[in-house]
């Protein structure tokens, strides 16, 4: 049990660290844009590879951070159903859901997206857009980063339920335990 917990604080440690980093991704993009808007409309020219910037630096930050919005809890899910349930019936509802769905459709994404992404770092592809911006390759690789983080992220929440099934909760720091309907309101 002790495994399972540290895998469970090691995997969400991780998402938290990469959740914190890239979230600074949203300011960075706004900088982005709203130097794009200015260039536009006050100075009457426009930079492509700036336009392609603002767009890339969005769509990192949201396949990127996926794992760290399973880690918060912050994910679609049927509130009406899951909020209200004892914690343990959430506990056997994640671990079902991880088990049935998120990780299963993990691999897919991997298994699917690897060749692709695997083709564009063997043609260093770069922005379709005359004088884009290059490394379109990197962003591509974000979708493999999507899923490992949020498959990992997916274990450790099945870990966390193994752990309340089996009453070792406790093993777990506060900041990653099952939060009652009290709490989370």
């Amino acid at each position: 049990m002790q495994l399972l917990a540290g895998f469970t604080r090691g995997i969400s440690a991780i998402n938290w660290l990469v959740g914190q980093v890239l979230s600074w991704l949203a300011l960075a993009c706004v900088l982005v844009c709203f130097s794009v808007v200015v260039q536009r409309y006050f100075f009457d020219t426009s930079t492509l590879w700036m336009q392609d910037l603002y767009v890339w630096l969005s769509g990192a930050m949201f396949t990127g951070v996926a794992g760290y919005t399973l880690l918060r809890n912050q994910h679609v899910r049927v509130d009406i159903y899951y909020a209200p349930a004892t914690i343990r019936r959430k506990a056997i509802a994640d671990l079902i859901g991880v088990v049935a769905f998120l990780v299963p459709f993990m691999i897919v994404v991997l298994i699917y997206c690897w060749p692709y992404v695997a083709r564009s770092w063997r043609l260093m592809e770069a922005s379709a857009n005359v004088g884009g911006m290059p490394g379109y390759f990197v962003l591509k690789s974000f979708v493999i980063v999507f899923a490992v983080l949020v498959g990992l992220q997916g274990l450790a929440m099945g870990a966390r339920s193994i752990l309340v099934l089996a009453n070792r909760e406790d093993l777990l720091p506060p900041d990653l335990r099952y939060k009652t309907e009290e709490e989370t309101h």
